[in-house]
């Protein structure tokens, strides 16, 4: 069962997001990746938002560029962490969507990691679960012991 929801407003947007998804699989975590669009299918969002608990997800990533409404939208409507990841798409290179997700506004966090940061939303979901998850914090503290060992 999937415990990290991989969201993204476009298809196009897949490759950014892959640094995500490759990390999650190094780490064992399960993922799921859908491609919905804040602007073209809120309703989408707003469901997906409502039943992830129960669908068993933990963490949702939410990357997006230009406006980057997907990850404020998507917290919105629910209650789980949600980490945002501003895409560089547009002429602004991702500051607009960073600068969307960072000015959220009280009552409706939205962690946010750097512009086309997908491996570090991955590893900020990883600790995330690693609180509950023990085989998810042993394998945190074996890549950060490794990442060390690269200095």
């Amino acid at each position: 069962m999937p415990l990290v929801g991989v969201l993204m407003g476009s298809a196009n947007d897949a490759p950014l997001v892959e640094g995500a998804t490759k990390t999650l699989e190094e780490m064992g975590i399960d993922y799921e990746v859908k491609v919905i669009s804040a602007h073209r299918q809120p309703e989408k969002v707003r469901d997906y938002g409502l039943s992830a608990p129960e669908r068993g997800f933990e963490v949702l990533i939410a990357a997006a560029g230009g406006a980057a409404h997907l990850p404020g939208v998507l917290a919105a409507w629910t209650a789980l962490p949600v980490i945002g990841l501003p895409l560089a798409t547009t002429e602004l290179k991702g500051t607009d969507a960073l600068y969307s997700m960072v000015q959220m506004p009280g009552g409706v966090p939205v962690a946010t990691v750097g512009i086309n940061g997908a491996k570090n939303a991955a590893l900020l979901a990883a600790r995330i679960l690693a609180l509950k998850h023990n085989n998810i914090k042993e394998t945190y503290e074996t890549f950060k012991r490794e990442q060390a060992g690269d200095w």
